[in-house]
Order: C-alpha cells, then structure tokens, then sequence
C-alpha cells in the first residue's frame, strides 16, 4: 500500500513540474488565457495615420485658425474679404481716400501684420496658405504616405505658394498705394491689386493655354482646393 501511495505523489509532482514548465503555476497568477492576449492585442489603438492627420489640417481644423477652421478654408475666406475690397476700391478711382481705405482692407486681410485692423479674420491669406502648403508637405513627408498623397501634395503646395506670392506682391503694391500723393497716381496701382486679388482663389492662365492649373505663376485657392479634394477621395476621406 505504501509503494502505491509514493507512486501515485510522485505522479503528482511530475504534472505539477509539467504545468509550471508551460506556465501554470499552482494559483491563477501566472496563467496567460491566450483568448484574453488575443482580446488586448485587437484592443490597442491602431498607429496613427500622420499623413491623414496633416490633410486634416489642411482641410478640417487647424489649432490657431479663426474657429479653429481648416487650413485652406481660412485661406478661402479671407481671400473673399480681400477680393470684395479690392473690387470695393475700383468703384471710385478718382477718390484717393477711397482708394487708401480699401486698398488697406485688402492688405489686412492679405497679412495682417501689414495691416492690423481691418474686415479680415485676423489671419491672413499669407499665413494659412503658407500653413497649407507646409502642411500638405508634411503629410507627403509622413511615414508610410501613399503615392496619391505625394502626387498631389506637389500640386496643392505649388498652388498654395503661388498665392502666398501674389499676396505679397498686393502688401507691396498696397504700400505704394498709401504713399500716393493724388488718385490719379493710386488707381493704376489699384487696378493691379484687383487683378491680383482676383487671382488669389482663380489663379491666372499665365501660358495662355485656355486653362489654369497647379504650375507655378498660375494655381491658387482653387487648384489648391481640387487637388486636396483628389487626395481625400484616393484616401478614402469624407470632405
């Protein structure tokens, strides 16, 4: 009887040493249920997208923007106040002080820091197409950003910067505008500043080809815009 009972212990030790070999112990503290492993991993939060955060800067909400809009369409909106004033100031161009005040409308909302106060959002064209054009650039820049990203992000910034030059080009026209002496001497500057501001969202057909596109010296708000749209609908974006 003794031998039987040190043979069935001894059988107990050895499946008590197979258990703790493959993990178990002798209490539930080291046991790995591998249902519940399989549970945590589809758990963890998916890598972030860095590219799609970067067109949704673009598009849908920026940290410092008026109401937090996106990028662009703070660019699209002052644009408009810039486009209105520029038009505002032709209707009188026998008027010097007419002429003074809207070119200067037309600056703030252009650059506000040429012009502090004014109809504009506080923003300006220059500072959220700039932030357009560096932040689509980051997006084709992330890891992992697919060839439609980086594709298009060439047109979108090309279309961008075009507008951030001909806004720089309007402040510059715009400051001559306010040294002018007599409003035969202002109105040809103002008629530029017009043209300008209308090619801020348009563009221009600079080649003459019956088109404007994203190239350099013609896109602006609107190539900037169509191309944004070709990225967000080759990502799968809603827009």
């Amino acid at each position: 009887m003794r031998t039987k009972l040190l043979a069935v212990a001894g059988l107990s030790l050895a499946a008590l040493a197979g258990c703790q070999q493959m993990g178990y112990g002798t209490s539930d503290a080291g046991y790995q249920d591998p249902d519940a492993k399989a549970t945590a991993k589809a758990a963890a939060p998916a890598k972030q997208n860095m590219a799609h955060v970067h067109i949704g800067h673009v598009m849908t909400s920026w940290n410092d923007t008026p109401d937090k809009m996106g990028l662009l369409p703070t660019a699209e909106a002052e644009a408009k106040i810039a486009i209105q004033h520029a038009a505002l100031a032709m209707k009188k161009p026998d008027d010097l002080d007419w002429l003074k005040l809207h070119v200067g409308h037309v600056m703030n909302a252009c650059d506000p820091s040429a012009v502090p106060k004014g109809p504009g959002l506080g923003y300006g064209v220059v500072r959220a197409a700039s932030g357009v054009a560096k932040h689509v650039n980051f997006a084709a820049q992330s890891e992992g950003a697919s060839d439609n990203v980086k594709l298009h992000a060439v047109h979108v910034a090309t279309s961008a910067e075009n507008t951030v030059a001909r806004c720089r080009e309007i402040v510059e026209l715009g400051k001559k505008v306010m040294a002018a002496g007599s409003a035969s001497e202002a109105a040809p500057l103002v008629a530029r500043i017009q043209k300008l501001a209308d090619a801020l969202i348009a563009g221009v057909d600079a080649n003459g080809d019956g088109n404007v596109s994203w190239e350099k010296g013609e896109g602006g708000l609107a190539a900037a815009r169509q191309h944004m749209m070709f990225v967000m609908k080759g990502e799968g974006l809603s827009g």
